[in-house]
């Protein structure tokens, strides 16, 4: 099936925006004639491809497609880059699943080392990423482990590693009488989202029992090493984040040299691994770099 290319932004501009009058105004076109392409596009396949509301989000089929287009935009770039031809069209666009803490760590350095791309992460929790790729619904994942997707190359980049932490005044109030299984079960901790199994990972780890204790949902990376300080609860957080506060007094290790390393793998579906090359090569320098090397 060939599809309209200009039927493919359109799709592309209002799930990027979630909006039809934005994506007209990205493509220098009036919101109706924004409409008449989805809906040429819609009747093209036979289903619907964007729900309206506030915001505009895809249907599956919708997602699918629009990643499709992303990925010919690739694909293209690659191309001209090869046959040394001038893209009128801008940078090309690619969608990547990236954990939090990648994001707050290193991974931004890895992105600003590539030239003529766009990038729209999908931030997940570490243990999901892999799960948009195997949807299909981005191009590439930083993903935890060794286990690659189908269809994807997949290359080891180190492990990121994590320390329970807490303030001193929490540790006084919480574990006075050590850190063990009853105090871990009723001591507060931070929990990134429902997604996040660090702490209790943690906490297996220390007791060889599953606990789960009261937790504060909180999605955000530098709120995490911020609420921890605060004396809200205690916490997994990036050493490379936690140690300034270690260094300030203002946050301590649970149980000293007890860290949790988790390995990251960059997985990047194979079709799209030539174009996305440069950006393969900045992950690795950037994660050589950041991450620990086992």
């Amino acid at each position: 099936m060939q599809l309209d290319p200009h039927h493919l932004s359109a799709l592309s501009a209002i799930l990027r925006h979630g909006s039809f009058e934005i994506a007209a105004a990205e493509l220098s076109v009036t919101p109706s004639a924004i409409s008449q392409r989805i809906k040429s596009l819609e009747d093209r396949v036979g289903v619907a491809l964007v729900q309206r509301g506030v915001p505009c989000t895809g249907t599956p089929a919708g997602l699918r497609i629009a990643r499709h287009a992303e990925d010919i935009g690739l694909l293209e770039a690659q191309l001209g880059q090869e046959l040394a031809i001038d893209r009128a069209t801008g940078p090309a666009r690619v969608k990547i699943a990236v954990p939090a803490d990648s994001l707050a760590t290193w991974f931004i350095d890895a992105m600003a080392q590539v030239d003529d791309m766009l990038f729209d992460l999908v931030v997940d929790d570490q243990d999901h990423s892999a799960e948009w790729l195997r949807r299909g619904e981005v191009s590439a994942a930083i993903t935890v482990g060794g286990q690659s997707v189908t269809g994807c190359d997949a290359t080891a980049l180190g492990t990121l590693r994590y320390l329970a932490t807490a303030s001193p005044g929490y540790m006084h109030k919480w574990f006075a009488d050590g850190v063990n299984h009853t105090s871990l079960a009723r001591a507060p901790c931070l929990t990134f989202n429902q997604k996040d199994n660090l702490q209790r990972a943690w906490i297996a780890t220390q007791t060889s029992q599953r606990i789960s204790p009261p937790s504060h949902f909180l999605p955000s990376t530098q709120g995490f090493v911020e609420a921890a300080a605060a004396g809200l609860g205690w916490g997994m957080n990036p050493e490379v984040l936690a140690q300034p506060f270690i260094n300030d007094d203002r946050l301590c290790e649970v149980v000293p040299n007890s860290h949790l390393d988790v390995a990251l793998t960059w997985q990047v579906g194979r079709i799209l691994a030539p174009a996305l090359a440069p950006l393969t090569r900045a992950v690795k320098d950037a994660a050589t770099q950041a991450l620990i090397r086992v």
